[in-house]
Parts: C-alpha cells; structure tokens; sequence
C-alpha cells in the first residue's frame, strides 16, 4: 500500500457545485481535477474534500439498505487564528451554526454546516 502527505476525506453532499463553492469561497479550496454534478474534488494544502452526490457511486445503497447521506458529527477542523472574526464573517454570509464559540482548555471552537448539512469545525488553538 503506497501512502502519500494527502489526507481525502469523502463527504455525501446534497448539491455538488454549490458545495464547491461552499469550500471554494469561504475556506480558501481549489477545485481539483474533473468536476461535474455528481462529483467533484476541492483541495487545501494536504487536504482533498471529495464530495460525493447522489449520483456519484459512494452513494450507492450497502448491500444491509443503507444509503449514506450527508450529515453526522465526525468533522475536520479549519484552523483560525481569530474564531470571533471568523465565525462573523460566516455568520454575516449566511452561514448556519450548530452552537455558539465553545472554550476548553485546548482552545475555541464552533461547529458550522456545509450546504448538504455536513459539520465542519472552526477551531482557534490555545495561546
């Protein structure tokens, strides 16, 4: 098995090309190769988005009946350097939250919805 620095995480979405320009326009992603309706890839740095739609073959029922679907809570994190700022800017363009900042001891975080109500994480880190 050959490994390389690229780290695809596949994500059911309802609309492919509107969230192409979710990632595209808020989170600073790069279209990636052949794009159509029913699937497309978006990169940051080492990260490839592989956004699947209905049509795409990830979304094929399994073989038990289950049809996957866009959703859940495993999430990756956008790094921020100032959540404040950042979650405005969001919020401003109409962007839908799941919670408010939330501090710990690790940091700041909030979770957002893409366009297919997949969660991503804004996290600013301590310090």
């Amino acid at each position: 098995m050959s490994m390389d620095s690229t780290v695809r995480v596949r994500l059911i979405v309802k609309d492919v090309p509107a969230s192409v320009a979710f990632y595209t326009g808020h989170f600073g992603f790069s279209p990636e190769g052949p794009q159509s309706p029913a699937f497309s890839a978006v990169r940051n740095g080492n990260l490839l988005l592989l956004l699947s739609g209905a049509e795409s073959s990830a979304a094929r029922p399994m073989p038990d009946g289950r049809v996957p679907e866009p959703g859940g809570w495993t999430r990756f994190q956008v790094i921020v350097e100032d959540i404040e700022a950042e979650a405005a800017k969001l919020r401003a363009a109409g962007i839908t939250f799941r919670n408010e900042i939330i501090r710990g001891p690790g940091g700041a975080q909030t979770v957002l919805d893409d366009p297919s109500g997949n969660p991503v994480e804004l996290f600013q880190p301590a310090g």
